[in-house]
Protein backbone atom coordinates (compact mmCIF):
# COMPACT_ATOMS: atom_id res chain seq x y z
CA UNK A 1 0.00 0.00 0.00
CA UNK A 2 1.50 3.31 -1.09
CA UNK A 3 -0.36 5.16 1.67
CA UNK A 4 2.21 3.83 4.12
CA UNK A 5 4.73 6.25 2.65
CA UNK A 6 2.65 9.27 3.71
CA UNK A 7 3.42 11.53 6.66
CA UNK A 8 0.70 13.47 8.54
CA UNK A 9 -0.85 16.16 6.34
CA UNK A 10 0.41 14.70 3.05
CA UNK A 11 -1.64 13.34 0.18
CA UNK A 12 -1.05 10.81 -2.58
CA UNK A 13 -1.70 11.92 -6.19
CA UNK A 14 -2.02 9.61 -9.20
CA UNK A 15 0.37 10.75 -11.97
CA UNK A 16 -1.52 8.64 -14.55
CA UNK A 17 1.84 7.43 -15.86
CA UNK A 18 3.03 3.84 -15.51
CA UNK A 19 1.12 3.51 -12.24
CA UNK A 20 3.31 6.14 -10.57
CA UNK A 21 2.03 8.25 -7.67
CA UNK A 22 3.39 11.38 -6.02
CA UNK A 23 3.46 12.35 -2.36
CA UNK A 24 2.59 16.03 -1.91
CA UNK A 25 1.99 18.38 1.00
CA UNK A 26 -1.03 20.59 0.18
CA UNK A 27 0.37 23.31 2.45
CA UNK A 28 3.62 23.39 0.50
CA UNK A 29 4.34 23.93 -3.20
CA UNK A 30 2.57 21.35 -5.39
CA UNK A 31 3.41 20.59 -9.02
CA UNK A 32 1.29 22.00 -11.82
CA UNK A 33 0.75 21.64 -15.54
CA UNK A 34 4.17 23.16 -16.32
CA UNK A 35 5.90 20.03 -14.97
CA UNK A 36 3.77 17.83 -17.24
CA UNK A 37 4.47 20.05 -20.25
CA UNK A 38 8.25 20.06 -19.80
CA UNK A 39 8.27 16.28 -19.32
CA UNK A 40 6.49 15.95 -22.68
CA UNK A 41 8.64 18.58 -24.42
CA UNK A 42 12.02 17.19 -23.35
CA UNK A 43 13.75 14.65 -25.57
CA UNK A 44 15.54 11.88 -23.67
CA UNK A 45 17.69 9.36 -25.55
CA UNK A 46 19.01 5.94 -24.61
CA UNK A 47 22.06 6.32 -22.37
CA UNK A 48 21.42 9.98 -21.53
CA UNK A 49 22.58 11.31 -18.19
CA UNK A 50 19.89 13.81 -17.14
CA UNK A 51 20.01 16.51 -14.45
CA UNK A 52 16.91 18.20 -13.00
CA UNK A 53 17.82 21.48 -11.29
CA UNK A 54 15.34 22.48 -8.57
CA UNK A 55 13.41 19.21 -8.56
CA UNK A 56 11.00 20.02 -5.70
CA UNK A 57 9.17 16.79 -4.90
CA UNK A 58 10.82 14.98 -7.82
CA UNK A 59 7.88 15.06 -10.22
CA UNK A 60 9.84 15.86 -13.42
CA UNK A 61 12.39 13.01 -13.29
CA UNK A 62 9.62 10.59 -12.24
CA UNK A 63 7.45 11.66 -15.18
CA UNK A 64 10.42 11.51 -17.55
CA UNK A 65 11.38 8.05 -16.32
CA UNK A 66 7.82 6.89 -16.96
CA UNK A 67 7.10 8.67 -20.23
CA UNK A 68 10.46 8.27 -21.96
CA UNK A 69 11.62 5.02 -20.31
CA UNK A 70 15.19 6.11 -21.06
CA UNK A 71 18.01 7.86 -19.23
CA UNK A 72 19.53 8.02 -15.78
CA UNK A 73 18.50 10.97 -13.62
CA UNK A 74 20.07 13.15 -10.94
CA UNK A 75 17.80 15.63 -9.17
CA UNK A 76 18.99 18.60 -7.11
CA UNK A 77 16.80 20.32 -4.49
CA UNK A 78 17.95 22.84 -1.87
CA UNK A 79 15.04 22.51 0.57
CA UNK A 80 15.33 19.73 3.14
CA UNK A 81 11.65 18.77 3.34
CA UNK A 82 11.15 18.86 -0.42
CA UNK A 83 14.28 16.80 -1.12
CA UNK A 84 13.28 14.24 1.52
CA UNK A 85 9.83 14.00 -0.05
CA UNK A 86 11.42 13.59 -3.48
CA UNK A 87 13.54 10.69 -2.19
CA UNK A 88 10.43 9.02 -0.77
CA UNK A 89 8.65 9.49 -4.10
CA UNK A 90 11.53 7.84 -5.93
CA UNK A 91 11.59 4.92 -3.49
CA UNK A 92 7.80 4.53 -3.41
CA UNK A 93 7.72 4.26 -7.22
CA UNK A 94 10.63 1.79 -7.34
CA UNK A 95 12.93 4.12 -9.29
CA UNK A 96 16.01 4.06 -7.04
CA UNK A 97 18.05 2.48 -9.84
CA UNK A 98 17.29 5.38 -12.21
CA UNK A 99 16.84 8.53 -10.08
CA UNK A 100 19.20 9.93 -7.46
CA UNK A 101 18.04 12.91 -5.35
CA UNK A 102 20.58 15.24 -3.71
CA UNK A 103 19.94 18.06 -1.26
CA UNK A 104 22.29 20.72 -2.61
CA UNK A 105 22.47 24.36 -3.65
CA UNK A 106 22.87 24.41 -7.43
CA UNK A 107 25.40 27.24 -7.06
CA UNK A 108 27.69 24.88 -5.15
CA UNK A 109 27.47 21.66 -7.15
CA UNK A 110 30.68 22.04 -9.18
CA UNK A 111 32.71 19.95 -6.68
CA UNK A 112 30.16 17.13 -7.01
CA UNK A 113 30.33 16.75 -10.78
CA UNK A 114 33.10 17.33 -13.32
CA UNK A 115 32.29 19.77 -16.12
CA UNK A 116 30.37 18.40 -19.11
CA UNK A 117 28.95 15.46 -17.12
CA UNK A 118 25.39 15.50 -18.45
CA UNK A 119 23.67 15.06 -21.81
CA UNK A 120 20.47 16.81 -20.71
CA UNK A 121 19.47 19.40 -18.11
CA UNK A 122 15.81 20.15 -17.36
CA UNK A 123 14.33 22.77 -15.06
CA UNK A 124 11.05 24.26 -13.93
CA UNK A 125 12.63 27.13 -11.96
CA UNK A 126 11.15 29.96 -9.88
CA UNK A 127 9.43 32.34 -12.28
CA UNK A 128 9.29 35.54 -10.22
CA UNK A 129 11.99 38.05 -9.34
CA UNK A 130 13.19 38.08 -5.74
CA UNK A 131 12.21 41.72 -5.21
CA UNK A 132 8.47 41.11 -5.72
CA UNK A 133 5.77 40.37 -3.15
CA UNK A 134 6.62 36.95 -1.67
CA UNK A 135 4.53 34.21 -0.11
CA UNK A 136 4.85 34.30 3.69
CA UNK A 137 5.69 30.58 3.67
CA UNK A 138 9.42 30.27 3.04
CA UNK A 139 9.11 27.02 1.09
CA UNK A 140 6.60 28.52 -1.34
CA UNK A 141 8.63 31.73 -1.65
CA UNK A 142 11.73 29.72 -2.62
CA UNK A 143 9.74 27.68 -5.17
CA UNK A 144 8.13 30.72 -6.80
CA UNK A 145 10.69 33.52 -6.42
CA UNK A 146 14.38 33.76 -7.31
CA UNK A 147 15.36 33.68 -3.65
CA UNK A 148 17.86 30.81 -3.81
CA UNK A 149 18.29 30.42 -7.60
CA UNK A 150 18.22 33.18 -10.20
CA UNK A 151 17.91 32.70 -13.93
CA UNK A 152 21.59 33.66 -14.22
CA UNK A 153 22.53 30.96 -11.68
CA UNK A 154 20.54 28.44 -13.66
CA UNK A 155 22.24 29.29 -16.96
CA UNK A 156 25.74 29.27 -15.46
CA UNK A 157 25.33 25.89 -13.79
CA UNK A 158 23.60 24.37 -16.81
CA UNK A 159 26.45 25.44 -19.08
CA UNK A 160 28.92 23.90 -16.63
CA UNK A 161 27.05 20.58 -16.40
CA UNK A 162 26.21 20.06 -20.08
CA UNK A 163 28.42 18.32 -22.60
CA UNK A 164 29.05 20.20 -25.88
CA UNK A 165 25.92 19.60 -27.91
CA UNK A 166 23.98 18.81 -24.74
CA UNK A 167 20.34 19.87 -24.47
CA UNK A 168 18.70 22.13 -21.89
CA UNK A 169 14.89 22.10 -21.55
CA UNK A 170 13.29 25.00 -19.70
CA UNK A 171 9.72 26.01 -18.89
CA UNK A 172 9.20 29.62 -17.86
CA UNK A 173 7.04 32.71 -18.31
CA UNK A 174 6.98 34.54 -21.67
CA UNK A 175 7.63 37.87 -19.94
CA UNK A 176 11.12 36.56 -19.04
CA UNK A 177 11.90 35.52 -22.60
CA UNK A 178 14.35 38.35 -23.31
CA UNK A 179 16.20 37.52 -20.09
CA UNK A 180 16.31 33.86 -21.07
CA UNK A 181 17.74 34.54 -24.52
CA UNK A 182 20.29 37.09 -23.29
CA UNK A 183 21.59 35.07 -20.36
CA UNK A 184 21.63 31.77 -22.24
CA UNK A 185 23.73 33.13 -25.09
CA UNK A 186 26.16 34.66 -22.60
CA UNK A 187 26.67 31.10 -21.33
CA UNK A 188 27.04 29.41 -24.75
CA UNK A 189 23.51 28.00 -24.67
CA UNK A 190 21.72 28.61 -27.95
CA UNK A 191 17.93 28.51 -28.20
CA UNK A 192 16.94 26.00 -30.90
CA UNK A 193 13.24 25.21 -30.36
CA UNK A 194 10.48 27.20 -28.68
CA UNK A 195 6.77 26.60 -28.05
CA UNK A 196 4.28 29.04 -26.58
CA UNK A 197 1.50 27.72 -24.33
CA UNK A 198 -1.84 29.60 -24.36
CA UNK A 199 -4.79 29.03 -22.01
CA UNK A 200 -7.13 29.47 -25.01
CA UNK A 201 -6.84 30.57 -28.63
CA UNK A 202 -7.98 34.10 -27.75
CA UNK A 203 -5.60 34.46 -24.77
CA UNK A 204 -1.96 35.48 -24.72
CA UNK A 205 0.57 32.77 -23.79
CA UNK A 206 1.31 32.26 -20.10
CA UNK A 207 4.08 29.66 -20.44
CA UNK A 208 6.94 29.08 -22.85
CA UNK A 209 8.95 25.91 -23.47
CA UNK A 210 12.48 26.31 -24.82
CA UNK A 211 15.18 23.87 -25.88
CA UNK A 212 18.75 25.21 -25.74
CA UNK A 213 21.83 23.42 -27.08
CA UNK A 214 25.33 24.05 -25.75
CA UNK A 215 27.78 25.51 -28.29
CA UNK A 216 25.22 25.33 -31.12
CA UNK A 217 24.94 27.71 -34.06
CA UNK A 218 22.13 30.30 -33.97
CA UNK A 219 18.88 29.01 -35.50
CA UNK A 220 15.66 29.23 -33.53
CA UNK A 221 12.67 27.21 -34.75
CA UNK A 222 9.12 27.62 -33.47
CA UNK A 223 6.76 24.76 -32.73
CA UNK A 224 3.07 25.43 -33.28
CA UNK A 225 1.41 26.99 -30.20
CA UNK A 226 -0.13 24.69 -27.62
CA UNK A 227 -3.64 25.63 -26.49
CA UNK A 228 -4.81 24.21 -23.16
CA UNK A 229 -8.61 24.65 -23.51
CA UNK A 230 -10.91 24.66 -26.54
CA UNK A 231 -13.92 26.97 -27.01
CA UNK A 232 -16.11 24.71 -24.86
CA UNK A 233 -13.64 24.79 -21.98
CA UNK A 234 -12.39 21.23 -22.48
CA UNK A 235 -8.77 20.18 -22.71
CA UNK A 236 -7.54 20.17 -26.31
CA UNK A 237 -6.31 16.89 -27.87
CA UNK A 238 -2.80 18.35 -27.95
CA UNK A 239 -2.88 19.04 -24.20
CA UNK A 240 -4.27 15.57 -23.44
CA UNK A 241 -1.42 14.07 -25.45
CA UNK A 242 1.05 15.75 -23.07
CA UNK A 243 -0.55 13.88 -20.17
CA UNK A 244 -1.00 10.56 -21.94
CA UNK A 245 2.32 10.13 -23.71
Amino acid sequence: MKEQWLKPGERLDDLQCQGFHLIQDPKSFCFGMDAVLISHFAEIRIGDQVMDLGTGNGVIPILLAGKKRKGQFTAIEIQEEASERARRNVQMNGLEDRIKVLKEDIKSIAPLFPPSSFDVVVSNPPYLAADGLKNPRQDKAIARHEVMMTLWDLMVQTAYLLKPGGRFYLVHRPDRLVDMMTLSRQNRLEAKWMQMVHPRQDKKPNLVLVQFVKNARPELKLKKPLFVYDKEGNYTPELLECYQS
